[in-house]
């Protein structure tokens, strides 16, 4: 049941009705249901990995607290994360690591034939396995107490807004929110709506359509030149942030309306100035989990320069794995350390650059210059991330280092399968997209007071912007759905 469908507003629908209507120490059991529900709605037969992973974790945590023993506690935490974390390899990374020991051993002429298990990948196990991960070692870090109570440790790990692509949530913040009653008002059902709303467009309007162009390019890079794929990584790049954000943004939406605040998982990442910062705000409950449970105990920034680097090269490795079994994965991850190495040695020689020739960096210049050399790093990891094989990797760079000639505007256009219209309409979603966060801003009481002719512009304005937004997704959904090329959203498949 993608968040994209008919068949979610109609499931949303029922569900918010049914979870105002319960009395309040019943919504658990709606919710529970309704999780689950959305969960076997992509493949019925694998709710029993969630339910054995949620057991495992819950009696661990309580069996942790109850003992004093260290060893004991310590067996418990490593048993967990050896179920939890075994569990997410073989779905997720056995058949990949099965052929590529094949394709080592062929390289002897061992001559042995390739096998495929079809293994099904169940929907967001990287997602929940994360967040069952973390609770386990906070609990035995003594952060958090254990839950008792299964049932809402089995909502906090599969609460359906978030379920199948984060944010990955900490149980500190989500449960208690779970846990408290909730009212419906307007505040939060608009605040809910109009973040949904927003995600929406970034979905169906900027991803969905920009997806089509990068198809056409990636689908065939024989026939691409240097300017089309090009002009694909930045379409791509600007296709993935839509898409996940548009998520994220669409979970945060359906909780709110139910009174629950998520954590922001996106922070406008393409106005970073560095690749550092960047991560920063990309993906930020992930990018926050590597660095609590990964990171920080490996020693961070705390033992040395050298150690440092080690540690970010570690940390993306595995951030590259965790996106997928393929070693395009591994290599973007190794690049996005590199990278980020590179800004943490010349950290120092550039900040004494800048002052030795009087270089403002919050000069507005300086600024866009630092966030166009940004955005070409992540363009350039585009091209890697989007890259179906090492193989296909190879052919897109050596088309974009040697693919000129004759019609090279020409035929990139055609090689997209963009005309002006569709520059037009590519330029529009942009403006949108970026204009998202000033309309979803929280109000202030002075700001859009109800009770003051200013107040009452602004949330005209806003709600005027909503009617928009509304007509926009409607007409791209229909227009997306009636030519087959609506998707489902990227990070699933994560």
């Amino acid at each position: 049941m993608n968040f994209n469908s008919i068949e979610f507003l109609v499931y949303l629908a029922v569900v918010l009705a049914l979870y105002f209507l319960v009395p309040h120490k019943f919504r658990w059991i709606v919710l529970l249901t309704a999780s689950y529900y959305f969960y076997m709605s992509w493949n019925a037969t694998l709710i029993f990995l969630i339910v054995g992973t949620t057991l495992v974790s819950y009696l661990a945590a309580i069996f942790m607290e109850k003992t004093e023993n260290k060893a004991v506690k310590k067996f418990l935490l490593v048993l967990t994360l050896v179920v939890c974390l075994g569990v997410l390899f073989f779905f997720k990374y056995f058949e990949f690591l099965l052929g590529s020991v094949i394709d080592l051993l062929n390289l002897f002429s061992m001559h042995i034939p390739a096998v495929s298990l079809n293994i099904l990948l169940p929907v967001g196990i990287s997602f929940y396995t994360f967040q069952t991960l973390s609770y386990v070692i906070d609990v035995y870090r003594g952060a958090y107490k254990a839950e008792r109570h299964f049932g809402y440790y089995a909502l906090f790990v599969s609460y359906f807004p978030q379920l199948v692509a984060g944010p990955i949530e900490r149980i500190d913040h989500l449960l208690p929110q779970l846990k408290a009653e909730h009212k419906l008002n307007w505040e939060d059902t608009y605040a809910g709506f109009k973040i949904a709303l927003g995600g929406f467009f970034r979905k169906c309007v900027v991803a969905d359509f920009c997806g089509i162009f990068v198809n056409n390019v990636f689908g065939n890079v024989a026939e691409a030149n240097s300017l089309s794929v090009f002009l694909a990584g930045v379409l791509f790049a600007l296709q993935m942030y839509n898409d996940f954000a548009g998520y994220s943004d669409i979970a945060t939406g359906v909780a709110r309306m139910m009174g629950v605040k998520l954590m922001k998982n996106f922070d406008r990442p393409y106005l970073s100035t560095s690749f550092t910062e960047f991560f920063r705000r990309w993906h930020i409950s992930l990018t926050k989990w590597f660095t609590d449970y990964v990171y920080i105990p490996l020693g961070g920034s705390r033992k040395g320069q050298a150690r440092k680097i080690l540690n970010i090269f570690i940390v993306f490795l595995l951030c590259g794995l965790w996106h997928g079994a393929n070693w395009t994965y591994v290599l973007w991850g190794l690049y996005s350390a590199l990278v980020q190495a590179i800004e943490t040695v010349m950290r120092k020689p550039f900040g004494k650059f800048c002052e030795k020739f009087k270089i403002d960096l919050t000069n507005p210049a300086v600024v866009f210059v630092r966030r166009a050399i940004l955005f070409m790093l992540v363009v350039f990891g585009a091209f890697i991330f989007r890259s179906q094989s090492v193989g296909q990797l190879g052919e897109v760079l050596v088309t974009l280092c040697t693919g000129f000639g004759e019609g090279f505007v020409t035929n990139a256009f055609q090689n997209l399968g963009i005309g002006v219209m569709e520059i037009l309409q590519i330029c529009m979603s942009v403006v949108c997209m970026a204009m998202i966060p000033r309309l979803w801003e929280e109000r202030s009481e002075h700001e859009l007071s109800l009770h003051t002719l200013q107040g009452k512009s602004v949330y005209m304005q806003r709600l005027s912007a909503c009617v928009y937004l509304v007509l926009a997704v409607a007409f791209c959904w229909l227009a997306l759905a009636s030519s087959s090329d609506v998707s489902s959203f990227a990070y699933f498949q994560f």
